[in-house]
């Protein structure tokens, strides 16, 4: 195994919800020589400045400035969430038996069913009481071990199971977490567990935002070791890419060096109307602050800009190949992927494919085409959200991917790295 695969599969199994994942993104960072900044801060910046923002701990944004602004901003986006479960408030029942069960809603557009029966733990970020109200502090927790499962119905009790079967989220898909010996051992059950994790009483918790997830270590499989299988390869394995070209991006010490841009948005699961979603001005802000607040320049500097919105594509199933377009079908294996869409769902057009083909064929990567079948709908992705806040010239692409919102997805080795290659060739070019 490489070593970029082996730190794409270290990077996944580390990062089991978005608040980890953005941390496992700033410790990338550090090591590379990046910096921390705060939005709250006075900004003294310099060309070379290696920095990067957090915003509300999921979501990233870091920078290596330019020498010239005019030169304006190479940019990778990709998102730090995935679809699946959040744990709501109160979430203890104790059920016949003292058999515990935690209330949980569903997170973005998961494939239901591929939840039960495996074995889940629980990460996210517990707020504790600060100095201050309005300054409480954030912790991460992440429990490691396996500690609750989904049971599905036994097919005895229904039979047609295999014929299709309709799931509620509320009645169905509630996890098992363990039991009880009485009710009142239930109740405030998950924060005591919250609290020992973290080595603090539990009336210091005010609040979490925790998920579940799937203990299952990512691994290579396949004849060849071709393929990868995880959680969250949508959109982790971008979000790596992107991390993994900036920081082995070459320093550029010319009079004409644009400034490289990383933006890991939160959200895009649920439509990125959040103050860390790429909906927001958060990107837009960062940006002109890095021209000095000067709207002028900053104007002139996003007119000589390029963004690339990495978000995984679907790759040909061969189970299902009627599915897919009957001329633009990716392969695993085959290369990056632009998306295109006729309804303006992607920001690509003609003009910046050509131009992130042009990368890949600099990069020598080969490089594949995503067009929905016309029967088909497609979901949308970062790009053409960020075009309402920033007037960015920008291609959708990704690596091809099988099962997409699956608890466990498949992608393949050889996309990874030719998408690092082209990602770095990108951000090495004036």
């Amino acid at each position: 195994m490489n070593t970029l695969t082996a730190d794409l599969i270290q990077f996944l199994n580390e990062s089991p919800c978005n608040f980890l994942a953005v941390k496992n993104l700033a410790d990338r960072l550090d090591r590379a020589g990046f910096a921390p900044l705060d939005m709250a801060d006075r900004w003294d910046l310099k060309p070379g400045d290696r920095r990067y923002v957090i915003k509300n701990s999921s979501a990233i944004f870091a920078f290596v400035v330019g020498t010239d602004p005019l030169a304006g901003f190479r940019i990778i986006s990709a998102h730090s969430d995935s679809p699946g479960f959040r744990i709501k408030p109160n979430a203890e029942i104790v059920n016949e038996g003292g058999v515990v069960t935690l209330n949980t809603e569903v997170y973005g557009g998961p494939i239901l069913y591929t939840w039960f029966d495996r074995p889940l733990s629980i990460s996210g970020r517990v707020i504790l009481r600060g100095d201050s109200p309005l300054h409480p502090v954030t912790r991460l927790v992440n429990f490691y071990r396996p500690l609750l499962t989904i049971p599905h119905l036994a097919i005895h009790y229904n039979r047609s199971v295999n014929d299709g079967n309709p799931i509620s989220p509320q009645r169905d898909m509630l996890p098992v977490l363990g039991r009880v010996a009485d009710k009142a051992q239930g109740k405030g059950l998950l924060t005591r567990m919250v609290a020992d994790q973290l080595g603090v009483t539990p009336d210091q918790i005010l609040d979490y935002d925790l998920t579940l997830y799937d203990t299952t270590p990512a691994c290579l499989f396949g004849l060849n070791n071709e393929f990868i299988s995880s959680g969250r390869i949508d959109d982790l394995e971008m979000a790596h890419a992107a991390v993994s070209a900036l920081t082995a991006s070459v320093s550029d010490k010319s009079d004409t060096a644009p400034t490289r841009v990383m933006a890991i948005f939160d959200n895009e699961e649920t439509g990125s109307g959040t103050k860390q979603g790429a909906a927001s001005p958060i990107l837009s802000n960062i940006l002109r602050r890095l021209c000095d607040d000067d709207f002028s320049l900053y104007s002139r500097a996003v007119a000589s800009s390029f963004m690339i919105s990495a978000d995984n594509g679907h790759a040909l199933h061969p189970n299902y190949t009627s599915k897919q377009d009957p001329t633009n079908h990716p392969i695993p294996g085959d290369g990056p992927v632009v998306k295109i869409n006729a309804n303006c769902k992607y920001m690509t057009d003609a003009h910046s494919a050509a131009i992130f083909r042009a990368i890949c064929d600099d990069a020598g990567v080969n490089c594949q085409v995503f067009v929905n079948h016309s029967d088909t709908a497609g979901g949308s992705t970062l790009g053409n959200i960020l075009t309402s806040q920033i007037e960015l010239n920008g291609v959708d692409m990704g690596a091809p991917q099988w099962a997409m919102h699956s608890c466990r997805e498949t992608a393949a080795v050889a996309d990874h790295l030719s998408t690092v290659s082209a990602f770095t060739r990108f951000y090495d070019l004036n």
